[in-house]
């Protein structure tokens, strides 16, 4: 399994929680994963009783917390997609 990491050690974490937010504020990043052998960040969503996961390219994030405009229209185009994706939303087994 990849390891797990906290939110301080995520690139842009705050800018990613802060456009998820407007999205929709009911969504919570439950957990991140760094995988080592793709560097990219798996975030995963919940809502309500809904799990999504989110990968994004740990360059992105760089670029994103360095102020890169394209980096940030590409973050809200991915968040958008993956958010009203009814196929990234899978129920949470109890």
């Amino acid at each position: 399994m990849d390891p797990r990491v906290s939110e301080d050690k995520v690139p842009a974490y705050d800018i990613v929680e802060n456009k998820i937010r407007q999205f929709d504020n009911t969504v919570i990043i439950f957990r991140i994963f760094y995988m080592l052998n793709t560097f990219i960040y798996k975030f995963q969503l919940l809502r309500k009783d809904k799990l999504c996961i989110l990968e994004i390219p740990k360059k992105m994030l760089l670029d994103l917390r360095n102020g890169d405009v394209i980096a940030d229209k590409e973050m809200t185009r991915i968040l958008e997609s993956c958010l009203d994706s009814s196929d990234c939303w899978k129920s949470v087994a109890t």
